[in-house]
């Protein structure tokens, strides 16, 4: 064997290169371990989002503390995935369904026939031929339904609350059909004499137990919501008897506008409606005197009135001016209201500019030729009210499109006192009066 110097020391550097391909397989298994872990995880992140896009999750939200720089607060929010709308519009559905009735209008129509008056013959070679001239003759008459709506029940006897134009007619006889297809006969109690409102009651026969006693037939009654906190963007369901033929038909929509005064027409009559609500659901025809409804299956409005030239553009009366005339009728038989007694225009800046008037604010009394604007004997009446004069404020509120004169008055009750401050030709006064009263048995 042949040594030279530093041959061990070249000897043990040749051994060195076997440390290295030791070191690099350590870093080969860490780097392995690592990948491997996060390729786990990963998997493991994506089982989760799995899981999250399904029912509920509970969402971690980090917020900076500003008390001290670093520490983070988990606030916990939570998440509804999109099928929970359409389950609360479901159960909401399903819970009013039970209450809301169609109504059928029947009334005794005249038949005709057609006759021929003055008959003449015409002789032609061969035949003859008999002219007569045409006319309708009456033979007798036919119940015949001339019309429908839908209505709901709002307490266990039977009430049922609908709009006064589809229950308007005294001459005609209203059928009840229920959810389950049972029909009754419908009685009005009370019309709304302010209102585009009526309460009917279900007709039942009387049945008697084995001991005799009168069994009274209880109704699903629709729980009365809240309309005053609603919100413009609120989702609501309307429900109703559409076109008269497909009962409890349910649309869908959103509340796009609030306190809207709007002037409604139909079969004959005409009337303003104010501080109704908007809404883009479908109210069809048939729908009058259906409930409108918030998620949670409560009354928040009466469908009363569709525009028929736009689309998805549909009223209902606010279900907080139905309350009163609810309890009013279950205490007393029917409706009473506090009376003023004018005709009026809300101020406008159109009004304030087209009669010239110094404020833009207030209910204008109507100068129409021909026209009674203020009720002979009534309240305003005896406080000297004349046409032009516009009224400001009742009892210190300002008269303005949110706070209507209408709207004011009806919070009082007859014979209380007000005081109004009125604008005429310039001047400023007040009066005060005491007002009358108005009940459902005047038309």
């Amino acid at each position: 064997m042949l040594r030279r110097n530093g041959k061990k020391d070249k000897k043990s550097k040749t051994e060195k290169p076997v440390c290295k391909i030791s070191r690099n397989l350590l870093l080969f298994a860490v780097f392995s371990f690592l990948v491997c872990g996060f390729l786990w995880g990963a998997l493991q992140g994506d089982a989760l989002f799995g899981r999250a896009k399904t029912g509920l999750l509970k969402i971690g939200v980090l917020q900076e503390e500003p008390e001290e720089f670093g520490k983070l607060e988990v606030v916990e929010e939570e998440y509804k995935s999109p099928a929970s709308h359409e389950q609360a519009v479901i159960e909401a559905v399903k819970k009013a369904s039970p209450s809301v009735v169609s109504i059928i209008v029947s009334k005794e129509m005249p038949v005709y026939e057609q006759v021929y008056d003055q008959p003449f013959k015409e002789v032609f070679p061969g035949f003859e031929i008999e002219f007569g001239v045409p006319r309708l003759e009456q033979k007798g008459t036919e119940k015949q339904r001339v019309g429908g709506g839908t209505g709901f029940i709002v307490s266990p006897d039977g009430l049922i609350l609908t709009n006064k134009h589809v229950a308007g007619d005294s001459q005609a006889e209203y059928t009840i059909i229920t959810y389950e297809g049972r029909h009754y006969t419908g009685k009005v109690l009370a019309k709304d004499p302010f209102q585009d409102l009526a309460i009917l009651k279900i007709e039942t026969e009387k049945q008697v137990d084995e001991a005799g006693n009168i069994i009274k037939e209880k109704f699903p009654v629709l729980k009365l919501g809240n309309s005053d906190g609603l919100q413009i963007g609120q989702s609501v369901i309307a429900i109703g008897y559409a076109l008269g033929e497909f009962s409890n038909t349910v649309s869908v929509g959103i509340v796009s506008g609030l306190w809207r005064n709007i002037t409604a027409t139909g079969d004959g009559f005409t009337e303003t409606l104010e501080n109704v609500i908007q809404t883009d659901a479908a109210i069809n025809k048939g729908n009058s005197g259906g409930p409108l409804l918030n998620l949670r299956g409560e009354v928040i409005g009466v469908s009363v009135a569709m525009a028929e030239t736009a689309q998805s553009i549909g009223f209902a009366i606010p279900i907080n001016d139905a309350k009163r005339d609810i309890e009013q009728v279950k205490a007393q038989g029917k409706i009473v209201y506090p009376f003023l007694g004018v005709v009026y225009r809300l101020v406008t800046l159109d009004l304030q500019e087209e009669e010239d008037l110094e404020l833009d604010y207030g209910a204008w009394i109507v100068v129409e030729e021909g026209k009674v604007s203020v009720i002979d004997g009534s309240a305003a009446d005896k406080a000297g009210l004349k046409q032009g004069d516009v009224i400001l404020e009742v009892d210190g509120e300002k008269v303005t499109m949110k706070k209507t004169l209408a709207t004011m008055i009806r919070r009082r009750y007859p014979g209380d006192k007000v005081i109004l401050k009125v604008w005429r030709g310039g001047q400023i006064f007040t009066v005060e009066t005491t007002l009358g009263e108005k009940t459902s048995e005047e038309e």
